[in-house]
């Protein structure tokens, strides 16, 4: 057994569910402060975070990630127990195995190495770790961005061991992500009596029609995003008897858009179609990111160099999937790519990483270290 899957499996024996971290930094701490890291630990409300630098020059390049996990579920559905790492059939099964303990494990120890083996290196490596990446995302990558800002420090690359993988590993890298925004709708109308509907006015009605035409496409997407999408993910009406017409409804949806939209312009969007309808409404947004895409340049074209070298494959550039840490990073001017596991068992029960990509991600790691801080 590797010494990086031996620490992997150490990690996903940690139940580190959303926000707690249960000495998984201090772990990931205790490898890297031997190689010459100053380790910081930020703490904020009930998140921990791992700030960990070595070298004071630019370019600053950073690997991100996050110690925390999203719970088990039921465990019944489990074929061992989700803490307790098992090996079999060439499968590592834990939570965490994939969304990304294992990821972490191989940077650090890819680091370790490339620093032992070149400790002139040119520039300065980070480490940005959190608890809060599953959860409300508040007080982890976010929180910690700020402070390193407020202090000068800037990052120019960075690395998310997101699980990236759609098959196989190398498949896909990920240089961007969609934007999230959510809007928190009520629609107002007048109560009244079934059998009266002259005297009420019901909100379900107003909104019906406007679900259709907010499903309507609103753009096709660019050269690396797909068309930008809406979902309805909550309505609720209703007085609790079935002969009341309802005074209000509540729906809540979601946009998942690209860069052809910033979150200002989807809301004047939304809200000229309830004006225009002369709907009686509140709502209220919440922006979870905004959309990020890094351009083909050093670093997109050093990690794929770098998978291609380990796996043999030419990655897809893909922008898929939900939203990571990345949308807090990339604001910050630095240029971000995730690359990570196969995400095909992610949030699942019996989640899972092949054995073998365990030790693939860190040769992975290392040679996008070799491309990003030697000279050539």
């Amino acid at each position: 057994m590797s010494d990086t899957l031996d620490f992997a499996r150490t990690l996903i024996a940690l139940p580190s569910v959303t926000p707690e971290d249960r000495g998984c930094q201090a772990l990931l701490a205790a490898r890297l402060a031997p190689a010459g890291f100053r380790i910081e630990s930020m703490p904020f409300a009930d998140v921990s975070n791992l700030w960990a630098r070595r070298g004071t020059e630019g370019p600053l390049f950073c690997f991100a990630g996050h110690t925390d996990v999203v719970p088990a579920g039921d465990l019944t559905l489990w074929e061992s127990g989700p803490f307790a790492p098992v090996m079999r059939n060439g499968l590592l099964y834990g939570r965490g195995s994939a969304d990304m303990k294992s990821s972490l494990a191989a940077m650090v120890d890819a680091t370790v190495e490339f620093v032992a083996r070149h400790p002139s290196h040119k520039g300065s490596i980070a480490f940005l770790v959190t608890s809060d990446e599953e959860g409300r995302a508040r007080d982890g990558t976010l929180r910690v961005l700020e402070t390193l800002g407020e202090r000068g420090e800037r990052i120019d690359w960075c690395v998310i061991g997101e699980p990236s993988c759609a098959a196989e590993l190398g498949d896909t890298i990920r240089i961007g992500r969609r934007g999230s925004l959510t809007g928190f709708l009520t629609v107002h109308g007048i109560e009244g009596h079934v059998a009266y509907p002259q005297l009420a006015r019901n909100p379900i009605q107003l909104f019906a029609p406007l679900i259709s035409e907010l499903y309507e496409p609103i753009d096709k997407g660019n050269e690396f995003f797909p068309p930008s999408s809406f979902q309805v993910v909550q309505i609720a009406a209703g007085e609790g008897a079935p002969n009341v017409i309802p005074g209000k409804l509540e729906a809540r949806f979601n946009f998942r858009y690209s860069t052809v939209w910033t979150y200002r312009e989807l809301q004047d969007h939304v809200e000229s179609i309830l004006t225009r309808r002369g709907l009686d409404y509140q709502l209220r947004w919440h922006l979870s990111g905004e959309p990020f895409l890094t351009p083909v340049g050093e670093l997109v074209n050093g990690v794929r160099e770098a998978v291609r070298s380990v796996t043999g494959l030419t990655p897809e550039l893909s922008t898929g999937g939900g939203t990571s840490d990345g949308r807090f990073i990339a604001p910050h001017g630095a240029h971000v790519v995730e690359f990570g596991a196969v995400n095909a068992s992610i949030h699942k029960v019996n989640e899972h990483i092949a054995i073998a990509d365990v030790d693939r991600l860190r040769h992975v790691y290392l040679a996008i270290l070799e491309r990003m801080l030697l000279e050539r």
